[in-house]
């Protein structure tokens, strides 16, 4: 059998790097029921509020909406804004829980994904950003933007 191959972003956190500098990057696991997993698969998440815990050695995500599943069990119904379990091993967990105890850093999702046919989250180390980081973030990319803007207009008068 071949090997599967990586699938799209389902669901990507834009504000994560307007509000924290990323120090590092972890692919965890997350524990789904079968129709969450469906409804994940369509497209059908939101992460833009979501933010990560740790409890008893156990690494939880909050506040991650995955809307219910049309066809699913309408007699069961899941929270879609319920508590889910991630799944990292013992020493990723240990070294986020050293980390995260810092001022000012916090455990941050920043997208899901399908890989091999497991749905991940990825999960960043952010460092808070203060408002003039904002700023300056913003102006260095307006003065990116308008280098590469100079640049086209001279390449269109060399022509």
């Amino acid at each position: 059998m071949g090997k599967k191959s990586d699938g799209k972003v389902l669901a990507q956190n834009k504000r994560a790097s307007h509000d924290y500098f990323i120090e590092d990057t972890y692919e965890a696991g997350m524990v789904l029921t079968g129709t969450e997993i469906k409804s994940l698969r369509n497209g059908r998440a939101n992460i833009g509020d979501a933010f990560a815990t740790i409890r008893n050695g156990e690494i939880h995500i909050h506040n991650m909406h995955i809307s219910p599943f049309e066809q699913g069990n309408r007699h069961n119904p899941t929270d879609p804004t319920r508590t889910r379990k991630l799944l990292l091993h013992k020493e990723q967990i240990r070294k986020l829980l050293g980390l995260s105890k810092q001022e000012g850093y916090a455990i941050v999702p920043l997208k899901v994904y399908i890989r091999n046919g497991y749905a991940k989250l990825l999960i960043g180390l952010g460092k808070g950003k203060k408002q003039y980081d904002k700023r300056e973030t913003a102006a260095k990319r307006d003065a990116q933007r308008d280098i590469q803007r100079a640049l086209r207009e001279k390449q269109k008068i060399a022509r």
